[in-house]
């Protein structure tokens, strides 16, 4: 006899693969809990497959996508393993009411008022316009245009392109593109999932949470950058304007650290 609750053996329950994903990315349960606000025994009873903390099966779902998304996992697939599990099923969301051209024809126009001032003052700044332009003083006839002043001849002939464009600054690095005296780091979540945690010199916490794909922050101080990084492989490291490459290996967890001036320069 099998139990509704009870994985397949070539699939890990939902509660398992939770934390094999959590430790993987190198979290601790309350590092998970302070960036999803999921209170950490709710936490712990999910990874034990435990769902009675939850309050029902909609805030179980809940929860167990929002836990995914912090460790780096697609959440749908665990939602319907457990639907599957628990014999329930996946509600999707509610589709807004469209309104239908009938009903919005229906309704009377009214006369626009507002409009049609707007367009009689448009035509009387117009004609105004003409008038002054062509010098037509409204019998058909139109004055002389003013003849070139001297100052203005002498400006058009006296003004020639150079001969030498300006060539830029051989001595320009990547470099100077970050703010003198400060230290200045992108990390751009190029390869995928991974999950970031950025301090500055006082410890006091910059960002917390996973980047998806093609997400990117970026962090500056006076001092110092420190930064912890769940899935290096996936995150691309620009700092004080040098591309630094990924920042480790896929599914590696690495801490570095970043002061003014030249990264390459130790």
């Amino acid at each position: 006899m099998s139990l509704g609750n009870t994985p397949t053996e070539d699939r890990p329950s939902v509660g398992h693969a939770l934390a094999q994903a959590r430790i993987a990315a190198g979290l601790s349960i309350d590092e998970v809990s302070t960036s999803t606000r999921v209170r950490v025994p709710i936490v712990q009873s999910i990874e034990q497959d435990d769902f009675s903390r939850c309050g029902g099966d909609v805030y179980a779902r809940g929860h167990i996508r929002t836990l995914a998304r912090a460790v780096g996992l697609d959440p749908e697939p665990l939602v319907a393993q457990y639907a599957s599990e628990h014999g329930t099923e996946v509600v999707p969301a509610p589709v807004a009411p469209v309104y239908s051209a009938e009903k919005i024809r229906s309704e009377p126009r009214r006369p626009n008022w507002t409009a049609a001032m707007v367009a009689a003052i448009v035509a009387v700044i117009g004609f105004v316009g003409y008038t002054a332009f062509t010098g037509d003083d409204g019998n058909g006839a139109k004055a002389d245009p003013a003849p070139p002043t001297p100052s203005s001849t002498k400006a058009s002939t006296t003004q020639t392109p150079s001969p030498h464009p300006p060539t830029p600054d051989p001595t320009g690095s990547a470099i100077a593109a970050a703010p003198p005296g400060k230290v200045t780091v992108k990390i751009s979540a190029e390869g995928g999932v991974s999950w970031v945690q950025a301090t500055d010199h006082n410890g006091k916490r910059l960002f917390q949470g996973s980047l998806k794909k093609g997400d990117s922050q970026t962090f500056t101080d006076d001092k110092k950058i420190k930064l912890v990084v769940g899935n290096a492989g996936a995150v691309q490291m620009f700092v004080n304007g040098k591309d630094l490459g990924p920042a480790g290996d896929d599914g590696q967890v690495v801490r570095l650290t970043y002061t003014p001036g030249d990264p390459t320069q130790g």
